[in-house]
Protein backbone atom coordinates (compact mmCIF):
# COMPACT_ATOMS: atom_id res chain seq x y z
CA UNK A 1 0.00 0.00 0.00
CA UNK A 2 1.41 3.23 -1.20
CA UNK A 3 -0.70 5.44 1.52
CA UNK A 4 0.46 5.37 5.22
CA UNK A 5 -2.16 7.65 7.06
CA UNK A 6 -3.76 11.23 6.76
CA UNK A 7 -1.11 14.06 6.81
CA UNK A 8 -3.25 16.87 7.85
CA UNK A 9 -6.56 18.30 7.02
CA UNK A 10 -5.80 21.61 4.97
CA UNK A 11 -8.46 24.86 6.56
CA UNK A 12 -8.66 28.17 4.34
CA UNK A 13 -9.46 30.92 6.46
CA UNK A 14 -9.11 34.75 5.84
CA UNK A 15 -7.32 35.29 8.70
CA UNK A 16 -5.55 33.11 11.56
CA UNK A 17 -5.87 35.54 14.41
CA UNK A 18 -9.82 35.34 13.85
CA UNK A 19 -9.18 31.61 14.77
CA UNK A 20 -6.91 31.81 17.58
CA UNK A 21 -9.36 32.51 20.16
CA UNK A 22 -11.46 29.14 19.41
CA UNK A 23 -7.99 26.59 18.18
CA UNK A 24 -5.72 28.00 20.45
CA UNK A 25 -7.81 30.12 23.42
CA UNK A 26 -10.30 27.42 23.96
CA UNK A 27 -9.33 24.20 22.68
CA UNK A 28 -5.31 24.66 24.00
CA UNK A 29 -4.44 23.94 20.83
CA UNK A 30 -0.31 24.66 19.88
CA UNK A 31 0.48 26.13 16.74
CA UNK A 32 3.68 23.98 15.79
CA UNK A 33 4.87 25.57 12.43
CA UNK A 34 4.10 28.44 10.84
CA UNK A 35 5.86 28.50 7.03
CA UNK A 36 5.33 31.26 4.36
CA UNK A 37 4.73 29.94 0.99
CA UNK A 38 5.74 33.19 -1.23
CA UNK A 39 5.52 31.19 -4.63
CA UNK A 40 2.23 29.80 -3.85
CA UNK A 41 1.06 33.27 -2.01
CA UNK A 42 0.22 31.45 1.16
CA UNK A 43 0.94 31.45 4.96
CA UNK A 44 -0.03 28.14 6.15
CA UNK A 45 -0.15 27.31 10.09
CA UNK A 46 0.38 23.89 11.39
CA UNK A 47 -1.48 22.00 14.73
CA UNK A 48 -1.05 18.65 15.77
CA UNK A 49 -3.45 16.52 17.18
CA UNK A 50 -2.31 13.43 17.70
CA UNK A 51 -1.04 12.26 14.96
CA UNK A 52 -3.29 14.16 12.50
CA UNK A 53 -2.15 17.89 11.75
CA UNK A 54 -4.92 20.73 11.38
CA UNK A 55 -3.15 23.28 8.31
CA UNK A 56 -4.46 26.41 8.69
CA UNK A 57 -3.63 28.14 4.86
CA UNK A 58 -4.18 32.02 5.23
CA UNK A 59 -3.68 34.16 2.02
CA UNK A 60 -0.69 36.43 1.69
CA UNK A 61 -2.05 38.08 -1.47
CA UNK A 62 -5.10 38.82 -3.58
CA UNK A 63 -4.48 36.19 -6.60
CA UNK A 64 -3.35 33.28 -4.72
CA UNK A 65 -5.06 29.76 -4.90
CA UNK A 66 -6.42 30.27 -1.55
CA UNK A 67 -7.76 33.80 -2.41
CA UNK A 68 -9.77 32.34 -5.04
CA UNK A 69 -10.81 29.60 -3.01
CA UNK A 70 -12.13 31.71 -0.02
CA UNK A 71 -13.73 34.05 -3.17
CA UNK A 72 -15.54 31.46 -4.24
CA UNK A 73 -16.44 29.06 -1.48
CA UNK A 74 -15.87 30.84 1.80
CA UNK A 75 -13.48 29.73 4.71
CA UNK A 76 -13.43 25.82 5.65
CA UNK A 77 -12.24 22.88 4.38
CA UNK A 78 -9.68 23.10 1.88
CA UNK A 79 -8.21 19.73 1.24
CA UNK A 80 -7.27 16.10 3.07
CA UNK A 81 -3.45 15.70 2.81
CA UNK A 82 -2.18 11.90 2.59
CA UNK A 83 1.43 10.87 3.12
CA UNK A 84 2.52 8.94 0.51
CA UNK A 85 5.95 6.61 0.22
CA UNK A 86 6.58 7.89 -3.28
CA UNK A 87 4.73 10.92 -4.75
CA UNK A 88 6.12 9.98 -8.02
CA UNK A 89 4.69 6.49 -7.88
CA UNK A 90 1.61 7.67 -6.51
CA UNK A 91 1.09 10.50 -9.03
CA UNK A 92 1.24 8.05 -12.10
CA UNK A 93 -0.90 5.42 -10.13
CA UNK A 94 -3.54 7.95 -10.42
CA UNK A 95 -3.32 9.43 -13.65
CA UNK A 96 -3.49 5.68 -14.88
CA UNK A 97 -6.67 5.04 -12.91
CA UNK A 98 -8.40 8.28 -14.37
CA UNK A 99 -7.55 10.82 -11.64
CA UNK A 100 -6.27 14.14 -12.91
CA UNK A 101 -3.49 15.86 -11.15
CA UNK A 102 -3.41 19.41 -10.89
CA UNK A 103 -0.04 21.55 -11.54
CA UNK A 104 2.20 18.33 -11.49
CA UNK A 105 4.25 17.80 -8.54
CA UNK A 106 5.66 20.55 -6.54
CA UNK A 107 7.81 21.65 -3.70
CA UNK A 108 5.29 22.39 -0.21
CA UNK A 109 5.38 23.36 3.39
CA UNK A 110 8.13 21.69 5.13
CA UNK A 111 9.90 21.06 1.96
CA UNK A 112 7.43 18.14 0.95
CA UNK A 113 7.13 16.87 -2.29
CA UNK A 114 3.25 17.34 -3.06
CA UNK A 115 1.07 17.11 -5.82
CA UNK A 116 -2.92 17.28 -5.65
CA UNK A 117 -5.69 15.26 -7.45
CA UNK A 118 -8.46 17.30 -9.10
CA UNK A 119 -12.00 17.15 -7.01
CA UNK A 120 -13.97 16.42 -10.03
CA UNK A 121 -12.11 13.29 -10.02
CA UNK A 122 -12.07 12.10 -6.71
CA UNK A 123 -15.91 12.97 -5.93
CA UNK A 124 -15.74 16.29 -4.45
CA UNK A 125 -12.39 16.35 -2.24
CA UNK A 126 -9.34 18.29 -3.32
CA UNK A 127 -6.88 15.46 -2.29
CA UNK A 128 -3.21 16.42 -1.39
CA UNK A 129 -0.75 13.73 -1.88
CA UNK A 130 2.62 14.33 0.31
CA UNK A 131 6.08 12.19 0.61
CA UNK A 132 6.92 11.52 3.48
Amino acid sequence: MNTEKIDHIGIAVESIEDKLKLYRDVLGLKFSNVESLENRGLKVYFVEIGETRLEFLEPLSENSEISRFLEKKGEGIHHIAFKVKDVEKTVEDCEKNGFKVIAGIQKGAEGKKVAFLHPKTTGGVLIELVES
